[in-house]
């Protein structure tokens, strides 16, 4: 297999490059992109994998595509602490896909490199503050570069952007949501450990909550639940744990972009069509507070998170807790997160169901009390390696394919910039689910 280096400045550029590709959710992106590159009808006619480790990539590409790919698909040396090696990299690719974490410690050099190239940079982050810095840092650099720069393309936060989206156009005509309450189902047939670079993130996230709220104290206010409670969700058969997430401060960034643009963002040579559908499209939204809920069928499945919840603020605060947390994160998770890979039978069996539910008013414009509840679903395959890839590979299709109608560059959210496209049809074309449940009126 040739080994290219990223030296060679009279390489072909790539559609997509993939950074990372050897990690373990790395190899499940690379499967996932092989199943497009060069299909019918597909816009990737040229990919590479970029890593530190020739080796392990190689290993990498023959695990996702066989033996059939060996000689096919570069790979390209690449370090995120070689700023050099970046800019590189960034300069040979039309979209970065960055799968390697945690953010926070490899994410900035990344993004620093597309922005400064023109590159579109997409990945899987899950870490409020580094996307949420990365806005603050990068932004208008990105937009004058032509750099689109979104992260959570991953099961943190495209799911919970989408599934908002899909909730929110089934207020028709007057009514409109208040609130709507997400409840976050895994179902395994097997036991899987979570991904060990989520916890890890998770870890180093609490340890550095001070700096998030730093950067926020620098930006406008915007409303955030406060703690964690245990509720029994009868209706949906679910005890429920709210805690914290990405997703809801992502969506809260997305509402207020939404806001301050309730038309969308024109691309640069955006089509009359595109324009037309996308106003119509951002018409019919109707923000409403989120938040999210970690669910189970038991009280005792939510054991684990409640003891990983205790353990973490007070052991994130020191050296030696944080190194005890990410040297046994089974111990302290009871099995939940683990640094061992889950076998491919394991991911096989493993399922999410995520409910949308909404309470509000029949007609906002005269309502007092929420007097109706919508509930909508999002079902799909296991979130981090399977789930995961299939929104990342679905966001740079719609990249490659729609480029000219989306925002010339800039630091986004994936609901500004995905809302209006094609992308939910493609998550469904592609295995996730979008459900109504039911309408019903509420008691007063």
């Amino acid at each position: 297999m040739a080994v290219i280096n990223v030296d060679a400045q009279s390489c072909k550029p790539y559609d997509v490059v993939i950074l990372g590709a050897s990690c373990f959710t790395g190899k499940y992106v690379v499967r996932e992109a092989l199943k497009f590159l060069n299909a019918p009808n597909s816009p990737l006619k040229s990919l590479a994998l970029a890593g530190r480790s020739p080796s392990r990539l190689s290993e990498a590409l023959k695990w996702a595509g066989g033996p059939k790919h060996a000689q096919k698909i570069p790979l390209l040396c690449a370090d995120t602490s070689d700023p050099d090696s970046l800019a590189r990299l960034a300069s040979q690719a039309r979209i970065v896909l960055n799968c390697v974490g945690p953010f926070r410690l490899h994410g900035q050099p990344v993004v620093a490199a597309c922005v400064e190239s023109g590159c579109d940079y997409l990945d899987i982050c899950g870490e409020t503050e580094f996307m949420e810095r990365m806005e603050a840092s990068y932004h208008d650099e990105a937009a004058e570069n032509g750099s689109l720069v979104v992260s959570a393309c991953g099961f943190d936060t495209v799911p919970a952007e989408m599934g908002m989206l899909f909730h929110s156009s089934h207020w028709i005509g007057p009514s409109a949501p208040s609130r709507v309450e997400a409840y976050l189902s895994l179902e395994s047939e097997k036991r899987i450990g979570a991904n060990y670079g989520t916890y890890e993130s998770a870890v180093l996230g609490l340890a550095n909550a001070h700096k998030l709220a730093e950067l926020r104290r620098s930006s406008p206010r915007r409303p955030r639940p406060k703690g964690f409670v245990i509720e029994q969700q009868k209706e949906l058969g679910l005890w429920a744990l709210r805690l914290p997430s990405a997703d809801s401060s992502v969506i809260r960034r997305t509402q207020a972009a939404f806001t301050e643009n309730p038309r969308g963002l024109a691309g640069e040579k955006e089509s009359i069509e595109h324009a037309k559908m996308r106003e119509s499209f951002w018409s019919s939204v109707k923000p409403a507070h989120f938040s999210l809920k970690i669910g189970s069928k038991s009280l005792l499945g939510l054991l684990p998170v409640i003891t990983l919840s205790v353990f973490l603020g007070p052991l994130s605060r020191s050296r030696v807790g944080r190194w005890l947390l990410l040297k046994f994160p089974s111990l302290f998770s009871l099995g939940l997160f683990s640094k061992k890979w889950p076998s491919e039978e394991e991911v096989a069996s493993a399922t999410f169901k995520m409910w949308f539910v909404g309470q509000g008013y029949s007609d906002s414009s005269v309502a007092l009390n929420p007097d109706t509840q919508v509930v909508t679903r999002l079902m799909g395959p296991e979130i981090g390696y399977l789930t995961t890839p299939i929104v990342l590979l679905q966001c740079a299709l719609v990249l490659l394919d729609d480029r000219d109608n989306l925002p010339k560059g800039g630091v986004y959210t994936p609901g500004t910039v995905f809302g209006p496209t094609d992308l939910m049809q493609r998550l469904r074309e592609n295995g996730i689910s979008f459900d109504f449940i039911s309408w019903k009126p509420l008691s007063s």
